[in-house]
């Protein structure tokens, strides 16, 4: 039986009326890819469903066919609603700004990932993907990720990229309020923390090292 995973990709399209926003192409494609070659059946599912829009920024022309050929997978995502954490083996939340917005206070998935994390099943998110476990706690009420070491896209890559005045939070900084142990590494450069089941990755750039981490945990 080839191991079940559930990817959630975000809805939200807008920063602001300026500046369109939503997934990362390449956390999306290069997390999929990894999976699918290693014979994982993979669903996809967004917090209300259908499709999940391209941050237009994470498209460029040199992008590798490979990654544009994923996009076919964001354009019917499965309602989180829909979906059972006892279907799953393992989650994997890949970014883009969008998931600032409709990731961290989204119930059913801090449900999710406190199913998941609680029945040692993998949890694993890079770049803003982390967003989600800013919300998450535990059956104690605990955050999840209170003592866990994890990492994300840090405020000096935020502030690199100008759109820090535009979060509803700051990613890095949430995360260390609720008590993580956050390791980072210098901006734009690949970083991925695994602590016990709980795999999260800095940025786009740390996509395929998080995806072989996770594969690595979580085996055939």
């Amino acid at each position: 039986m080839s191991k079940k995973v559930l990817m959630v990709v975000t809805n939200h399209e807008k920063i602001n009326e300026d500046t369109p926003t939503g997934i990362w192409l390449s956390e999306f494609g290069e997390a999929y890819n990894e999976f699918k070659q290693h014979g994982y059946e993979i669903t996809v599912a967004s917090p209300k469903g259908g499709q999940s829009p391209v941050d237009p920024n994470s498209v460029s022309e040199d992008e590798p066919t490979e990654i544009l050929d994923t996009k076919t997978y964001l354009e019917d995502t499965l309602p989180l609603d829909s979906v059972s954490a006892n279907s799953f083996d393992a989650i994997f939340l890949p970014g883009g700004h969008g998931t600032m917005f409709d990731f961290p206070d989204n119930e059913k998935l801090q449900q999710l990932l406190r199913d998941f994390y609680e029945s040692d099943k993998v949890v694993a998110a890079v770049c803003h993907g982390p967003s989600a476990l800013t919300g998450a706690t535990l059956s104690n009420g605990e955050p999840l990720v209170k003592g866990k070491r994890v990492n994300a896209f840090t405020d000096a890559e935020e502030v690199d990229t100008t759109l820090d005045q535009h979060m509803p939070f700051l990613l890095e900084s949430k995360l260390r309020e609720l008590g993580a142990t956050f390791q980072s590494a210098p901006n734009w450069s690949e970083h991925v923390e695994v602590d016990g089941n709980l795999i999260t990755g800095q940025n786009p750039q740390s996509t395929v090292a998080v995806s072989k981490e996770f594969i690595k945990v979580l085996g055939q």
